[in-house]
C-alpha cells in the first residue's frame, strides 16, 4: 500500500537541455558534415533527459523510494533506519541531480525545498521536494520529526 506518492518534474534540468538540443540540432543544419557527432550528442541529451527529468518519491507503511526518471537509479530506505525527518532548505548552490553535500547526499530535480532524512547512524539523506510537508506527514509517526531549517 502507498501512502503517499509524487512525481516532481525537473524544469531546471529539462529547460538547459532542450535549449542545447535546440542548438545542437540547429547546427545540423549550418554544418551537415557533423551529422554523427549530433547525432550522438542528441542521443546523449535524450538519455540524461529519460534519466533525470523527473523523481518520484513514494512512501508506504515500511520504505521511502526515490526514483529519477524512468526508475534505473533509484533508492529504497527502509523506515527503520529513520530516526527524524524535517522539512529543510537547500542552499543554491548544491543544484540538482544526485549531489553529496555537507549534510549528506541530496537527491532533487527542481527547487530547494526538501525533507532531509536522519538515519540511527547519524548520516543525512535528502529528498528535493515541491510538497515538503505533505511528504513529511507522510512519513510513519514513529520518525521523530525534528525541527525544520537551513543548511
Amino acid at each position: 500500500m502507498s501512502a503517499y506518492r509524487h512525481t516532481q518534474v525537473g524544469w531546471a534540468v529539462i529547460l538547459p537541455i532542450l535549449v542545447v538540443l535546440g542548438v545542437t540540432l540547429g547546427n545540423l543544419v549550418l554544418t551537415p558534415n557533423s551529422a554523427e557527432i549530433i547525432l550522438w550528442v542528441t542521443i546523449l541529451l535524450a538519455v540524461v533527459l529519460s534519466l533525470f527529468a523527473t523523481l518520484t518519491v513514494t512512501v508506504t507503511d515500511d520504505e521511502v523510494e526515490c526514483r529519477f526518471g524512468v526508475g534505473l537509479i533509484r533508492r529504497r530506505i527502509h523506515l527503520s533506519q529513520v530516526q527524524n525527518a524535517a522539512v529543510v532548505r537547500n542552499k543554491w548552490y548544491y543544484g540538482w541531480g544526485i549531489r553529496l553535500t555537507p549534510g549528506g547526499w541530496l537527491w532533487n530535480v527542481s527547487g530547494l525545498d526538501a525533507v532531509e532524512l536522519t538515519f540511527k547512524n547519524g548520516k543525512k539523506f535528502r529528498i528535493g521536494t515541491d510538497e515538503p510537508d505533505r511528504l513529511l506527514q507522510a512519513l510513519p509517526v514513529g520518525i521523530g520529526h525534528g525541527p525544520s531549517g537551513t543548511a
